[in-house]
């Protein structure tokens, strides 16, 4: 597992940010993976973890996960989580992320998890990402701190359309 680069800045990776999260991510090339411990000031209701910040990490690993396979980053254009248990403060849990599919590098579609440690799925999302514009890149690029010479390499031979590395959340409820 590689260890990927993190920012300054950023409120989920970034070294300097004295309210973040400061999370490492990793990636195998394929899947990107962090383990991420929730601390009190993290709730919502008394005892359970905000799902709006959930949903913040699951965001930061897709957009990695974008990286990973693409070599570009990317903004979030739809974010969807299904929240299925509760995670309490001081509950370690393993995040994943992948890429999906890759529409001719003008969107990209990705999925995540949150699994607690006996391996409970507790979350779940998926997004589509929009390639950042190049002209965009140099003040984003100059935040990343670590091994950044993978970003100018080519990508693998296309990402899959489907993979079995993280299950695909089922169809939303209707009605």
């Amino acid at each position: 597992m590689r260890e990927l680069p993190h920012t300054h800045s950023c409120f989920v990776c970034g070294e300097s940010n004295p309210l973040g999260l400061k999370l490492r991510f990793h990636t195998n090339g394929q899947v990107v993976t962090t383990q991420f411990v929730p601390r009190p000031e993290h709730i919502g209701f008394k005892g359970v973890v905000h799902g709006g910040l959930l949903a913040t990490v699951l965001d930061e690993i897709m957009v990695w996960a974008c990286a990973v396979q693409t070599r570009r980053f990317a903004y979030c254009a739809e974010l969807n989580v299904r929240f299925l248990h509760p995670l309490s403060p001081g509950e370690e849990v393993r995040v994943t992320g992948e890429l999906v599919e890759n529409r001719r590098n003008r969107l990209y579609t990705t999925r995540s998890q949150v699994r607690n440690p006996a391996g409970q799925l507790l979350a779940e999302g998926a997004g589509k990402y929009l390639p950042i514009p190049a002209g965009q890149l140099p003040p984003m690029m100059a935040e990343l701190v670590g091994d950044c010479d993978w970003l100018s390499r080519p990508a693998e031979a296309g990402p899959p359309v489907t993979s079995p590395a993280v299950a695909a959340p089922p169809p939303a409820p209707t009605g």
